[in-house]
């Protein structure tokens, strides 16, 4: 599994968008994808998780976030994309002793 954050800013969003936007505001990474925005919902992060199969990358994340991103409809243009393997993250547990 991937989690993406996508960073960006919203072009021509008019206020119905803006709306839209705000019904999908939240920090959890979901598959369809969550918002965080400023005050004026022109700047926003985009959080999303992308399933991942055997053999993916990065790219393949990203990728899918961005047709995540993308199926919301809004007018935007991507600053920055960041990418974590969840599939590379190790969880240490404290040892009892």
């Amino acid at each position: 599994m991937f989690r993406v954050t996508i960073r960006g800013k919203f072009k021509g969003l008019d206020e119905a968008g803006r709306e839209a936007v705000r019904a999908k505001e939240g920090a959890a990474y979901t598959e369809a994808g969550t918002f965080t925005h400023d005050g004026s919902v022109s700047a926003f992060t985009f959080r999303c998780q992308v399933p991942a199969e055997p053999g993916d990358g990065e790219d393949e994340g990203a990728l899918g976030a961005m047709a995540a991103l993308e199926a919301h409809g809004h007018p935007y243009e991507i600053l920055q994309i960041g990418v974590t393997d969840m599939r590379h993250i190790k969880i240490r547990r404290k040892s009892r002793g």
